[in-house]
């Protein structure tokens, strides 16, 4: 078992940048692919990124490609998402993810149902 705790958002003018942080409890936080999603008001949630165990293996929603990236620490127990040029529309609450799950490529690791745990998330709001 694992919990998730997000730490990092807050209120940021477009093309600014924010840092997200997620700390994760237990000792197998190495074993664990990890995820960020986000959801806006009405809106479903959705996928962000989401790195494997090595932080060689990645993958970016096109929403966010060249502007966010994921990266990990496991002697930290801790994913990031660093979000850069932020637009008005990256505006949501964002929800940091863990799964033992495993499967293949970005069309796995997009859907939320492959995900075992779930922080209780961080609000993002990007002003125009």
């Amino acid at each position: 078992q694992v919990q998730l705790v997000e730490s990092g958002g807050g209120l940021v003018q477009a093309g600014g940048s924010l840092r997200l942080s997620c700390a994760a409890s237990g000792r197998t936080f190495s074993s664990y692919v990890l995820g960020w999603f986000r959801q806006a008001p009405g809106k479903e949630r959705e996928f962000v990124a989401a790195i494997r165990l090595s932080s060689l293996n990645t993958y970016n929603a096109e929403s966010v490609k060249g502007r966010f990236t994921i990266s990990r620490d496991n002697a930290l127990n801790t994913v990031y998402l660093q979000m850069n040029s932020l637009k008005v529309d990256d505006t949501a609450i964002y929800y940091c993810a863990a799964t033992t799950n495993r499967g293949y490529g970005i069309s796995y690791y997009s859907d939320r149902g492959v995900y075992d745990y779930w922080g209780q998330g961080t609000q993002v709001t990007v002003s125009s």
